[in-house]
């Protein structure tokens, strides 16, 4: 939370009060009454008064300090008037989206993979984001690069090399966001900045192994398509045996099932479409 809030002063009186002597200080030289006392009186005006006047946007911040001590933080938005000897920084409280670039890390298996994310997130506490680091947005980019580098080290970027993961950064991402989005709070904490969002926005292997691993995953899938294949395929000839056997359509002995379940596998388990061959003798022909 704010270490210390203050309550600004609406700034409208003193302009009023800064034109008054502005005038008067004018007309005192053009009279020439005291010269010496309108010369003083402008200075004044200029130097003393009008460094007081601050105007502060929507979503906006200052951090006031008095000769090097922290004296408050000012969060409202308006025209104001202060100490004139206040040091204001200007601290901005509106939300800011951070695009972390492609960068490339080792995952859980040590494979090379290339990864960015987006973190969105806004000033909380104006003291620490001020005093507590050097340029609180590049240690905002810095640790937040940071903590997708330790993520992408706890997790597999898929199962084919471990196959026991329940969460990957392709198939977790729900999980693996909340997960960022929590390492890069706690790495913030200390400059007073609250992550709103954080999640991995690209994700690939990295380009020497990225060929092999497509490959893989390639083989992968024509695997699990051609077992499918064959669990039908066995599925269809079953059911074809029971069919003609229940129905006396023809009865065949062992040797001519056997080259049946042969023909019809192929015939269903191939790639290419069958050349039929038209049998125009007997069936033992």
């Amino acid at each position: 939370m704010e270490k210390t809030i203050l309550k600004p002063t609406s700034g409208w009186f003193m302009l009023v009060l800064f034109f008054l002597l502005m005038i008067m200080s004018i007309a005192l030289m053009v009279t020439k009454t005291s010269v010496v006392a309108g010369i003083l009186i402008l200075v004044l005006d200029i130097l003393i008064i009008a460094p007081g006047f601050m105007a502060i946007e929507p979503n906006s911040s200052r951090v006031m300090t008095l000769f090097g001590s922290y004296v408050g933080s000012i969060r409202e938005s308006g025209f104001f008037y202060a100490n004139p000897f206040y040091a204001k920084k200007k601290i901005s409280l509106r939300a800011v989206t951070l695009d972390v670039p492609m960068i490339k890390v080792n995952d859980k298996q040590g494979n090379p993979i290339m990864i960015g994310s987006v973190v969105v997130y806004r000033v909380s506490d104006t003291f620490k984001a001020a005093f507590a680091v050097e340029h609180y947005p590049d240690f905002v980019k810095i640790q937040s690069e940071a903590a997708v580098r330790k993520l992408a080290g706890m997790y597999s970027y898929d199962n084919l090399e471990d196959e026991d993961a329940e969460v990957t950064l392709r198939s977790g991402l729900e999980e693996v966001n909340h997960e960022l989005a929590k390492e890069i709070s706690e790495r913030l904490f200390i400059a007073g900045i609250e992550v709103i969002e954080a999640r991995i926005n690209n994700l690939a292997y990295a380009t020497e192994i990225a060929g092999a691993m497509l490959q893989r995953q390639q083989a992968t899938a024509i695997v699990a398509a051609r077992s499918k294949i064959v669990e039908g395929a066995v599925g269809m000839v079953e059911m074809a045996l029971e069919h003609l056997s229940s129905k006396q359509i023809i009865e065949l002995d062992e040797e001519k099932k056997a080259a049946m379940v042969s023909n019809l596998l192929v015939v269903l388990c191939g790639d290419r479409n069958v050349a039929p061959v038209v049998n125009t003798g007997t069936l033992h022909q």
